[in-house]
């Protein structure tokens, strides 16, 4: 009768941490994901000898479409970015070229940064990609955080699973660690600042780290950004590369 009731009540407590990992994925989509958004940022990418700063302005449309210009150092002024789907093209206005990135080539680096064109493609939301559960907690920059493992239930995740931590109050997340299928870290993003925008909280700055590479990552740091406005649809359009 004793063994049936421990049964019961760890299978009772294991469904009811299921169910919080769930709760807290779901809230931190809600924050994260919108209908659109349009963002103008700056990226800082860490060098060796010195720091690259380049600023852009972006597009979104769900998890299915997105562009980006970049407006500064003049040298990659004009090169933009469009991603249709599961499908990303570059255009180059040095070369006046429009180049296809798929396959390995997605894993490349963004404009030498840490991040890569498969960081930049996936928008969808964690719980369609991720199964949850709950690993603990944890105090960051004084703010207790939920520990949730993610484990890839797709076929086309960018990363077999991540570690993140959840700011319990604001339910945004303030570190993430991807690994590979083998299990080894592959990167890890630290993100603060984080402010209410349009009634969710998020944060505008995001330290990204190839943790294969040498240095001190990539900041990439929102200067404004908008949720849920209408964007027009030639955006989204080869065309609009060339323009």
């Amino acid at each position: 009768m004793r063994k049936a009731f421990t049964l019961l009540f760890t299978c009772s407590l294991v469904g009811a941490q299921a169910q919080d990992a769930l709760r807290i994925l779901s809230e931190v989509d809600k924050n994260i994901s919108a209908d659109s958004r349009i963002i103008e940022s700056t990226m800082i990418v860490h060098g060796k000898r010195n720091d690259r700063t380049l600023t852009s302005k972006s597009y979104t449309m769900g998890d299915k479409k997105s562009f980006s210009e970049y407006l500064s150092p003049a040298r990659d002024k004009g090169t933009k970015m469009l991603k249709l789907d599961t499908e990303m093209w570059v255009y180059t206005p040095s070369t006046d070229r429009t180049i296809m990135i798929s396959g390995h080539l997605l894993r490349q680096s963004v404009m030498g940064s840490d991040l890569s064109y498969e960081d930049m493609m996936d928008d969808r939301k964690l719980q369609e990609i991720y199964t949850p559960q709950m690993a603990g907690e944890e105090m960051i920059e004084g703010r207790k955080c939920h520990i949730l493992h993610l484990q890839a239930k797709v076929t086309d995740a960018a990363y077999e699973s991540q570690k993140i931590w959840v700011d319990a109050e604001r339910m945004i997340p303030l570190k993430q660690e991807l690994y590979a299928k083998s299990g080894q870290l592959l990167k890890r993003i630290l993100l603060s600042n984080v402010q209410q925008i349009q009634g969710r909280w998020f944060p505008l700055k995001m330290n990204y780290k190839d943790m294969l590479k040498e240095g001190e990552g990539t900041d990439w740091i929102i200067a404004s950004i908008q949720f849920n406005q209408p964007i027009p649809d030639y955006i989204f359009s080869k065309a609009s590369l060339k323009q």
